[in-house]
């Protein structure tokens, strides 16, 4: 036991006082919350106001078009010819032509500009000639459009889990939002720590230092303090990252809400709305009804965090110790990188098979497929987090967790025969038939 904790912090203190490790961990949250900075940044600043001028020969639409922080309209009374002629040698962005017989041919019609339009402006001028066209076909029926705006109803349905415990409320949204991102980190992390186990075991063998260790330490031994302090590397790293980002994110949000409130002080308001999960403004999307995302956010508190957070630790260790080993079984029979893509495929097949399965598990997470992807250890630290924040019986997640651990126990002893030859291995192209006689070899 004592070796295993001597490799263990050998290769964690390595790796962890490595630039390369010092720089990503930096580097990383500052990348993530400088492209969030410079997106909100770029939709802030790159508002400019654009001029319309409007030319309705059917006088139908005067005063139709509102003026707004992006958009200002300009009404033209002159013909066609005299307004595009006007046009070109204007500052305008766009002259809208409105014909006189736009109630039967709405399509006649036309929007002209020096380049081109954009979509924005383009669905904007439809929207307002669209509406206004059904309201006069409305009222040619008989038919008002507060009638209309009344029969249209709204139905905004609450979810309450039945348990033992009583009534509780639900969320399907949050449920999905945190299931996908737990196990999107566990698809990464497998992928990144156990990829480095690999090179790090191929990098000792190719240069002969392994020759040394071995001589001192037992190979399961090096083997499984090669898994470990790698995976401890990772959880600093992670924790590091959550750490970091939330505090930049904060940083970052309060300097971006400060210029917001100066530039545009009804933008900064309708935000801090957003925010409050208050109702955005009327005509917008998302006005006057609940803002989806501060729904979801609010709903996060419905669930069970603790539960949550506590198998996501479970299953992201169980997920890279499995894998991990199969990786340093690979690194370990092998003598350089380009040999590893040979036996790396039956490895990563099943990872990117749990991430596949993800998608049609957050669909039915009770479904069949989701409880046997669950249970099956090579797939069940990604399935099994998706299905968590919408509510696994016990038994299920006890039993998942139980094979989950007798899995790693399994491909821990089948890399650790492999490994044993593998390592002082040299100058053999190895196939799948030679590794299966590895694993008999006494």
């Amino acid at each position: 036991m004592r070796n295993i904790f001597l490799v263990i912090r050998r290769e964690y203190l390595v790796r962890v006082k490595k630039k390369s490790f010092l720089i990503m961990t930096l580097l990383g949250p500052l990348l993530f919350v400088a492209f969030y900075g410079i997106v909100i940044w770029v939709a802030i600043g790159s508002v400019d106001t654009k001029t319309v001028q409007v030319l309705d020969e059917s006088g139908l639409f005067k005063n139709e078009f509102k003026d707004n922080e992006t958009l200002k309209f300009a009404y033209l009374d002159s013909s066609i010819d005299s307004a595009k002629a006007k046009f070109k040698g204007s500052e305008a962005n766009a002259l809208v032509y409105i014909p006189k017989n736009v109630i039967k041919e709405p399509k006649s019609v036309r929007i002209y500009a020096a380049k081109n339009v954009s979509m924005d402006l383009k669905s904007e001028i439809e929207k307002v000639i669209e509406k206004e066209i059904e309201d006069i076909k409305l009222e040619e029926a008989g038919i008002t459009h507060k009638i209309l705006e009344d029969s249209r109803v709204n139905v905004s349905s609450e979810t309450i889990s039945l348990s033992d415990e009583g009534e509780k409320t639900s969320s399907s949204g949050a449920a999905t939002v945190i299931g996908g991102i737990c196990a999107f980190l566990i698809y990464m992390s497998v992928f990144i720590y156990g990829t480095q186990v690999m090179r790090g075991i191929t990098e000792e063998k190719t240069s002969r230092i392994v020759e040394v260790i071995i001589s001192s330490v037992k190979p399961f031994q090096l083997m499984l303090g090669k898994i470990i302090g790698v995976a401890l590397v990772g959880l600093t790293q992670f924790v590091l990252w959550i750490l970091l980002t939330t505090a930049l994110t904060s940083a970052t949000s309060a300097v971006l809400s400060n210029k917001m409130s100066k530039e545009s002080p009804e933008m900064a308001q309708e935000m801090e709305k957003v925010q409050k999960g208050m109702p955005g403004p009327s005509g917008m999307p998302g006005g006057n009804v609940e803002n989806p995302v501060a729904e979801v956010l609010g709903a996060i508190n419905s669930l069970n965090i603790p539960l949550i957070l506590g198998c996501f630790l479970f299953y992201y260790l169980g997920g890279y110790l499995l894998y991990s080993a199969l990786f340093g079984a690979v690194g370990a029979a092998v003598d350089n990188d380009a040999d590893t893509q040979q036996f790396m495929l039956p490895i990563t097949l099943p990872i990117i098979f749990s991430f596949v399965f993800a998608q049609f598990v957050l669909r039915d997470p009770d479904g069949t497929l989701a409880f046997w992807t669950s249970i099956i250890p090579f797939t069940s630290p990604i399935i099994m987090m998706v299905r968590i924040p919408f509510g696994v019986p016990a038994w299920e997640i006890a039993l998942s967790m139980v094979l989950l651990v007798l899995g790693f126990m399994g491909t821990t002893w089948l890399a650790a025969r492999i490994y044993r030859v593998g390592i002082l291995m040299y100058g053999k192209k190895v196939s799948y038939k030679e590794l299966a006689k590895w694993i008999f070899y006494k």
